[in-house]
């Protein structure tokens, strides 16, 4: 028997095709040459199915409108740093009587978003799929992590992700509003909120995280992790795998040699030692912060809001 088209189809697609129920079962039986991934979803083969064959098969269960949300539609959009998807997370309207089975699992939801199509599947957009997997997701550094991603690549922004939360109610976002905290005030990575919470702790000024510092002619600085405007100090959380080759190393020796030229105080700090000697990491802060106010400010600017 020849079967053209997709591999993955629906059970009932075959039957009307031609095929009869009792072929199809025999099929799918132990041995045979066909599978049944999910109920009613068949894969014309035996061998392990692929990821993209999981994720047809968990849209065909969700029947004509459903939609692929959660980590393996921020894969499809382009995001890196995430963690391995367990399941193959899929929306369904509220109204439709779909439950979740085997990898897919279904949630329904009055909130059904227009999909993008990504190779030809229908996609929840960024926003979306970040907080759908936010939401379903345990460990802090790996909701910060994404969420620090989606921003810092301009996938989506604090204020749409903010949006995205309001509407997804109470359930599961109490671990996604923490970790947003810090990038509504502008931090870009899992390092840089740490630094954040911690300058929370110091008792230290505000200041502004991620903004160009311009000297007095207005030529560019440098972009630090976090900057004191009053006193034209800056913190960098500089790690060893940013300085892991010779270009980036001399990039971050050009830039330190930028702020003393300018005058600025900088302080340099690994991002292990946020967690591992945040004490110390305190006074050290102090330490510099006190020489930066010691000295006369330099004539230099950050960037207008």
């Amino acid at each position: 028997m020849l079967i053209h088209g997709p591999l993955v189809v629906r059970a009932a697609a075959l039957r009307a095709a031609g095929v009869p129920g009792r072929t199809i079962s025999r099929r799918c039986g132990p041995g045979g040459p066909w599978q049944r991934l999910l109920p009613g979803i068949v894969l014309l083969h035996s061998g392990e199915p692929t990821g993209e064959q999981q994720l047809q098969a968990a849209l065909l269960h969700g029947r004509e409108t459903a939609v692929l949300t959660g980590l393996w539609a921020l894969r499809r959009h382009g995001l890196e740093r995430l963690p391995p998807p367990r399941d193959v997370h899929v929306l369904v309207s509220a109204d439709r009587r779909v439950t979740s089975t085997g990898f897919a699992h279904v949630e329904r939801t009055r909130h059904l978003p227009r999909p993008h199509f990504r190779n030809d599947l229908p996609v929840a957009p960024v926003p979306r799929a970040v907080i759908d997997a936010a939401r379903r997701l345990t460990d802090p550094d790996e909701i910060q992590a994404m969420m620090a991603e989606s921003v810092q690549r301009r996938f989506c922004t604090t204020e749409m992700l903010t949006r995205e939360l309001d509407q997804a109610g109470r359930p599961g976002t109490a671990l996604p509003r923490q970790a947003l905290v810090p990038l509504i005030c502008g931090a870009r990575s899992v390092a840089e909120a740490d630094a954040w919470r911690l300058w929370r702790r110091s008792g230290l000024p505000p200041g502004h995280w991620n903004v160009p510092i311009f000297d007095a002619n207005g030529t560019y600085i440098a972009t630090p992790d976090f900057w004191c405007d009053e006193i034209a100090f800056a913190w960098e959380i500089d790690s060893y795998r940013h300085h892991a080759n010779l270009e980036d190393h001399r990039d971050t020796v050009a830039r330190n040699a930028r702020y003393v030229a300018a005058g600025i105080v900088v302080l340099q700090t690994l991002p292990s030692r946020l967690r591992t000697e945040p004490d110390q990491v305190l006074r050290e802060l102090h330490a510099a912060f006190r020489t930066a106010q010691a000295r006369p400010r330099p004539t230099v600017r950050r960037a207008a809001a």
